[in-house]
């Protein structure tokens, strides 16, 4: 099929990466919705779906066919994302039309006179494409509208919040027929905002609420992967719980592991994330639950870098930080400092080095001399020095417990 003496499947092809800067323009333009997603998701799948139509109409055009159903995969799996995000399906809709509306435009540029019987066929196989899309998007994202309408209301979430709260679970299998397993993953992470969340645009804007949405199904498809089942989770934009069933208890490093996952996570999501872990019983779930909600907040308090923890990387501050009259007096050790945080600043960046003068001086952006002189001065005021192992052990439980109280 060809147009002015020229293969229209070919011309087409060979403008597909201009075409799909033009009609990702023109979807930003014309409708808002989409100029408030994100830029990582208008650069990125939108993109790929524009020249991934553009393309399908080109085979279809050369091949003279409808598009099969294996070809319409791609248009599916998007709209099932974007019903995720809540993007609305009109917009999504039109969006469909815009794109065919330009495709159309491009490949009847040049007809003449002559060329009536191609622009007719063609104008035929676009229509029926269209069709084929309309058909395949609607269906694929209301069913995924159906799901997800369906999970907010189901059962699921009704058993997470049994274990949550510790009800009866003999009882709430009687009532609802559903079944606890025989032990579960429990989890607190927390998340760092996505740029996309505070970047270009207003904070609490339409296109800060779909970055949070992607981040937050990005890390539950890394969850419900690493689980062979759908995690049971209660998560919003800055963290939350998630509790998933286990047959024993999944290995803490290498192949399979919870170091891994929580590392898939953060790449999925592209933020930091920080997450502690404990394998427990359902009658176990709360407790575990709650632990693992205060070990996350005490990293975060010690500004420790994200990435996965268990009680047994913070028992030191997880017991400083239990109430007590000795809490107060370990903090109280410091109290000499609160009028120098230069010097206070300097103890922690020191401490947190390993006592290397050097890397703390270049932390600090001093001299080494300077970092020597700051810890004399500590020790004249304190009458601690990190020199003397004694010492050292007080002035880090000093710092945890300054923090705790």
């Amino acid at each position: 099929m060809a147009i002015a003496g020229r293969p229209v499947a070919v011309r087409l092809r060979a403008r597909v990466p201009a075409l799909t800067t033009r009609v990702v323009a023109r979807l930003l333009s014309d409708l808002p919705v989409y100029a408030e997603l994100p830029h990582e998701e208008i650069a990125g799948d939108i993109a790929d779906i524009v020249q991934h139509n553009l393309r399908l109409f080109a085979d279809v055009l050369e091949h003279r066919r409808a598009a099969t159903d294996g070809e319409l995969a791609q248009q599916r799996d998007s709209a099932a994302q974007r019903a995720e995000e809540g993007v609305p399906l009109d917009a999504i809709l039109t969006a469909y039309q815009v794109g065919v509306a330009m495709c159309w435009e491009e490949t009847a540029r040049d007809a003449g006179p002559g060329d009536l019987p191609a622009v007719l066929e063609i104008m035929d196989r676009i229509l029926v494409l269209q069709q084929q899309l309309t058909s395949a998007v609607s269906g694929a994202y209301l069913e995924a509208r159906q799901i997800l309408d369906s999970q907010e209301h189901g059962g699921r979430h009704a058993l997470m919040a049994a274990l949550l709260t510790g009800e009866d679970l003999d009882g709430f299998t009687r009532r609802t027929g559903l079944r606890p397993a025989a032990r579960y993953l429990t989890m607190a992470l927390a998340l760092a905002p996505h740029p996309d969340e505070t970047g270009a645009g207003l904070p609490q804007g339409p296109g800060a609420g779909v970055a949070a949405r992607r981040k937050i199904r990005r890390i539950r498809t890394a969850l419900d992967r690493f689980a062979g089942t759908p995690a049971l989770t209660a998560l919003d934009a800055s963290g939350g719980t998630v509790l998933l069933p286990v047959a024993e208890p999944p290995p803490w490093d290498g192949p399979g592991g919870l170091c891994g996952l929580i590392a898939e996570a953060t790449r999925a999501a592209g933020v930091p994330v920080t997450a502690a872990a404990e394998t427990a019983s359902p009658d176990g779930v709360p407790a575990a639950v709650a632990r693992n909600a205060e070990i996350v907040d005490l990293v975060a308090r010690t500004g420790r870098a994200p990435g996965l923890y268990r009680l047994a990387d913070v028992l030191l501050e997880y017991q400083l930080s239990r109430p007590s009259e000795a809490l107060r007096g370990l903090a109280g050790l410091l109290s000499p400092l609160d009028a120098k945080p230069e010097l206070l600043h300097t103890l922690e960046t020191y401490l947190g080095h390993g006592l290397d003068r050097r890397a703390a001086a270049a932390a600090l952006h001093v001299h080494p001399n300077t970092v020597d002189y700051r810890i004399r001065r500590i020790d004249r005021l304190t009458g601690l020095s990190p020199a003397r192992p004694a010492d050292l052990q007080h002035l880090s439980a000093a710092l945890v417990a300054r923090r705790s109280v």
